[in-house]
């Protein structure tokens, strides 16, 4: 049976590993920000469109690229020695949006994008936002690893990520 992708995104969105950094206006942002700036990589800078508003916080999540990993919770994919890594920020009040996150080497890695409104660990079907590396329209579905994969070399890769919010019976679905 498949979980729906309000069941899915409130298991994955447990508790922050990386303390919030102080969100500014330009730049790229996060505890992970060096390796994006000096192109030390390996690392994935995420230019994050569309936000509905600049409340809150932001959330990349790393996961293993495969179906079964996608998405599942933080402590069991930690605990198995998988990888799991997080950046929040809190939303910065004006400006574009860029954030950073590391890998642990050259790789193909699962991607996530999380808008929480109102800063807290759980996902709130109702008001958060999520968004893809493939910027396909989400809807009701959970998102497959497909969607959410990218390839990182030694250096840094540049993805640019549209924010979705909840729209009426139609699921997830950019703003525009």
């Amino acid at each position: 049976m498949h979980k729906t992708i309000l069941n899915v995104l409130a298991a994955a969105s447990g508790a922050t590993l990386a303390l919030p950094s102080a969100a500014q206006a330009g730049g790229v942002m996060g505890t992970d920000a060096a390796h994006c700036t000096s192109g030390r990589g390996p690392a994935i800078q995420v230019n994050v469109l569309d936000l509905k508003d600049r409340r809150g916080q932001l959330k990349l999540e790393l996961y293993p690229a495969t179906e079964t990993d996608f998405m599942r919770s933080d402590t069991e994919l930690l605990a198995e020695g998988k990888v799991f890594r997080r950046v929040t920020i809190d939303a910065p009040v004006a400006g574009q949006v860029a954030m950073c996150i590391r890998v642990p080497h050259p790789g193909r890695y699962a991607l996530l994008l999380l808008h929480s409104r109102r800063a807290q660990d759980k996902f709130d079907v109702w008001q958060d936002g999520v968004g893809l590396r493939s910027n396909t329209r989400i809807g009701r579905a959970r998102p497959s690893v497909a969607n959410a994969a990218v390839e990182v070399g030694a250096g840094v890769a540049v993805l640019d990520i549209e924010t979705q919010y909840l729209r009426g019976l139609g699921g997830f679905s950019p703003l525009r």
